[in-house]
């Protein structure tokens, strides 16, 4: 519980260090609207997909942008924060991925990270059969620095503190997906 804890009060944190800007950036996916269904294709082969790599788009990214970041963790319960996705030092002027693009059409310079299932890069929803409905947090962050020096099996708590201070704005959409 305490890891939990942890967790929502670094958010928290985090939310604080957001300066207002006049827009607010968007994320969205041709996949799935917010809070809707995760489709199979985007999912862990153990959950009957292909593991293809959601399809993100975002808008109104802030002046002063050097580099976005990107996540995607599922925070239920039985999940713990389970990481699918890090991927930081995005070009600025980047303003989507397109699906599939993990380990194969990934923009220049942008850099995949581990996730929980220990591989680079993504790795789709696969929630234990009876734990209900999970959620998918996609998270877009707008950075004040070009770039961040992290290595590749960077921790969700070491990115996160990576992160905090540098951060210029953030957009989420949340996917379901359970069996």
């Amino acid at each position: 519980m305490t890891n939990h804890k942890g967790f929502v009060l670094l958010w928290l944190f985090l939310l604080l260090c957001i300066p207002s800007f006049g827009g607010a950036m968007e994320i969205s996916s041709s996949a799935f609207v917010d809070k809707g269904t995760i489709p199979l294709a985007h999912v862990m082969p153990g959950a009957g997909g292909q593991n293809v790599s959601l399809p993100l788009q975002w808008s109104e990214v802030p002046a002063g942008t050097k580099s976005l970041a990107l996540a995607i963790v599922d925070p239920h319960p039985v999940a713990n924060n389970w990481v699918h996705w890090l991927v930081i030092n995005i070009p600025p002027d980047v303003k989507e991925l397109p699906a599939g693009a993990s380990r194969r059409a990934m923009p220049p310079g942008a850099v995949e990270l581990k996730n929980s299932f220990g591989d680079i890069g993504y790795g789709g929803p696969q929630p234990p059969k009876g734990t209900g409905d999970h959620p998918y947090v996609v998270t877009i962050y707008a950075l004040n620095v070009a770039s961040l020096d992290l290595p590749v099996n960077t921790s969700l708590s070491a990115f996160h503190k990576a992160l905090a201070g540098k951060i210029l704005a953030t957009a989420t959409i949340t996917g379901m997906f359970g069996r």
